[in-house]
């Protein structure tokens, strides 16, 4: 059999003759034609992406502008609190607070949601209100059809990415739209790299305004505001309004710096701390919790543009990024620009399938995947590094950030090696930076220059290795080495002095323990890669036997991976859909033992051996799709969308499907596989199994539909 790295390093080679993988056929709708249609004209690709596919349900995605991997991500936000809030927007809300130019794509924590917009008239509201109740405040429903229409004479009919629930909600990549109903204001987004466009359209009488709330923010709690610090807002002239401020939530103590233009005169402006107006004149203010209003007159007589650049670093780099990306006031220009980079993009795999509901699927998958890692570095070359200090990039090289680590190594990632491999250097140069300037050390779930160490793993070494195996050149493989050593060998991190010592983390001293020490040898593996490629093969004899760690935690009598304690016992009670062996512990990260059982993906014929061989392990996963899908009362919501005890809405599960292949049972890889693409993926709001994950849910459908899973 062709191992899976030999598999791969042919496809990397495949994929570096150029940047383009095509022409590629998805799978087909059942009684499709197998043969390659005509090639779509040069726009057809992106009006097949329904951007608001994983608005609904938890799917937790954002519909607003941004370019492919973009640090401005232009979108509106219907909610700043709570779980499916992640993305500041979800499509059951019904009314939205204003527009923010970050936001995280599919994750299911959250950050984000910076410089809020708002456009209205009469007096101005400082709060935003509920999502049900926006009266009196600045939020406003767009669930009608009063006011201006909205003519698609500006971008061409309608195709099918036009598709919200709500009948003035329209948008494609690139480019959104709604109209507000209770100010009775068109709103329209676009975007640049590192700037964000705004168009609004009003018509009432007399003069209108913008608020800026500088105080909004994603929050975990609705009772607890978004913490920030170090806010300032200074006004410039009488066109321009520049701040910044660190926000202390889940990537803490980050740091946002803006500058907002505005295409016609600020006749009158107001700056608010804690909601209390300053003096008129005031021009800057200092403070956590702050406001602006910025007054317009004869507001109806021409369309107001806004434009906001964005940096990590400070004003100045702000206001470099917003002239350098969009020095004038054309909006349409803008747009049909964005529109141009997504067409590129996506036009970079091209299918064939009778199924429109298919082609839409897939196109919005290839969309999702381009949302996350996101740029953060300036023009200039400028960005803030892990260790919150500012560095200066080597010509022609970008900086990233929003690295969902531990779940998109396992598709995301490899996905990109095969259609965006010029854009792999930096990527992964990225990831050894990280490691170098953070006083964490690898990245785990790198966000805006700090790290917010959520999930397990140091899964940036499975990305750098990943590269290497591949035969990416430009990449820092030298530096590297020595910084994911000290953390295989040295670091005191979460459960690893455990792990060297004992062979496996007890559960008894370590939450998520079960999972830790699958992830870790799945590490170890990609570790000893780099050793080699170091010229260090007594470390990587050392790591790839330590790798087959996941030994000890396997129970032969019973056929599971499961909890064991510091003295060797396996912990009791043992359920394999448990989470935990006692109440309120989890021994497993969102998943249980039926799913982390099937975990190994990088010894996989000597694992089979622990089951009795390939016919008892061929068996084993027939049981896990066939077995009941019930789960105990406290398993938590990540767990989702089951066959059996599947599940396709969690990472731990991805790969499973693909076990059979090492068995010698392809028929079953392909049935499932075709199972899990036309039962997992509907072309909806909901229509994404758990939350999509910085494009690794959908990098999923990609790679299967291709039939080139790796």
């Amino acid at each position: 059999m062709v191992t899976r790295r030999r598999f791969l390093q042919g496809a990397a080679a495949l994929s570096l003759l150029g940047s383009r993988l095509e022409p590629l056929a998805a799978f087909a709708a059942p009684g499709g034609s197998h043969a390659m249609s005509r090639v779509p004209e040069p726009d057809g690709f992106a009006r097949h992406v329904d951007v608001f596919i994983g608005t609904g349900g938890h799917g937790h995605v954002y519909p607003g502008a941004t370019l492919p991997f973009g640090m401005v991500q232009l979108s509106p936000d219907t909610n700043d609190a709570g779980w499916d809030a992640c993305s500041g927007y979800h499509q059951g809300d019904g009314s939205i607070m204003g527009f923010s130019h970050t936001h995280l794509s599919g994750t299911g924590a959250s950050d984000m949601l910076d410089v809020l917009v708002m456009p209205a008239q009469g007096e101005v509201a400082l709060q935003p209100g509920s999502r049900g109740l926006p009266d009196r405040n600045y939020r406003s429903r767009h669930d009608g059809a009063a006011g201006a229409g909205l003519s698609a004479d500006s971008v061409g009919q309608p195709g099918p990415g036009y598709r919200s629930r709500y009948d003035e909600e329209q948008a494609q990549p690139g480019y959104y739209r709604v109209h507000l109903r209770d100010h009775d204001i068109l709103a329209e987004l676009t975007a640049t790299l590192r700037a964000g466009l705004h168009r609004y359209t009003f018509h009432g009488e007399g003069s209108g305004h913008l608020l800026v709330d500088l105080a909004h923010g994603y929050h975990d709690d609705a009772k607890v505001p978004c913490k920030v610090s170090d806010a300032r807002l200074k006004l410039v002239g009488n066109d321009t309004l520049v701040g910044e401020r660190r926000v202390h939530q889940w990537a803490g103590g980050r740091h946002i710096h803006f500058a907002m233009k505005l295409s016609r005169p600020i006749t009158r402006s107001t700056l608010y701390v804690e909601d209390a107006p300053l003096p008129g004149g005031t021009g800057e203010v200092h403070g956590t919790h702050l406001k602006a209003a910025l007054h317009v007159d004869d507001i109806a007589s021409q369309p107001l543009l806004v434009k906001v650049g964005i940096s990590g670093v400070d004003v100045a780099g702000a206001l470099r990024n917003l002239d350098a990306e969009i020095p004038g006031w054309d909006f349409e220009q803008v747009r049909k620009a964005a529109a141009a980079s997504w067409e590129r993009e996506l036009g970079r795999i091209r299918i064939d399938t009778a199924s429109e509901d298919v082609r839409r699927i897939f196109y919005s998958s290839l969309y999702h995947t381009m949302l996350a890692p996101t740029l953060f570095s300036d023009v200039d070359g400028r960005y803030r590094g892990m260790d919150l200090a500012v560095h200066q990039l080597p010509q022609g090289a970008n900086n990233y950030s929003t690295y969902s680590l531990w779940d998109t190594y396992r598709a995301q990632h490899p996905l990109l090696t095969l259609y965006q491999p010029e854009r792999v250097p930096d990527l992964v140069n990225g990831l050894v930076r990280m490691a170098a300037e953070s006083p964490d050390g690898p990245p785990v779930w790198p966000l805006q220059g700090v790290e917010t160490g959520c999930m397990i793993g140091y899964h940036s070494a499975v990305v750098v290795a990943e590269a290497h195996a591949k035969g990416f050149e430009g990449i820092d493989y030298a530096k590297a080495w020595p910084l994911f050593r000290k953390r295989a060998m040295d670091d005191d991190y979460r459960g690893l002095p455990f792990y060297r010592k004992l062979g496996y983390i007890p559960s008894d001293k370590e939450g998520e323990a079960v999972s830790k020490t699958l992830e870790y040898a799945y590490d170890d593996w990609a570790v000893a890669h780099l050793a080699d490629a170091a010229g260090a093969h007594a470390d990587a004899t050392r790591l790839r036997h330590r790798s087959r760690n996941y030994r000890h935690v396997f129970d032969r009598r019973l056929g599971f991976v499961r909890p064991r304690a510091s003295d060797g016992r396996w912990l009791e009670p043992f359920d394999p859909r448990g989470m935990g062996h006692s109440a309120k512990w989890r021994d497993f990260t969102e998943s249980n033992a039926w799913q982390a059982s099937f975990l190994n993906q990088h010894d996989l014929y000597e694992y089979m051996k622990l089951f009795g061989g390939e016919q008892a392990f061929e068996r084993k996963l027939d049981a896990l799709f066939s077995t009941s899908s019930a789960l105990p009362a406290d398993a938590p919501p990540d767990i989702a969308d089951m066959v059996g005890q599947y599940a396709h809405g969690n990472e731990p599960s991805h790969h499973v499907a693909y076990l059979y292949a090492y068995t010698g049972a392809h028929h079953k890889t392909q049935a499932r596989v075709r199972m899990l693409l036309e039962n997992m993926y509907e072309a909806q709001p909901d229509g994404l199994a758990g939350n999509e994950d910085c494009g690794q849910i959908s990098a999923w459908y990609v790679l299967s539909a291709l039939g080139l899973y790796a």
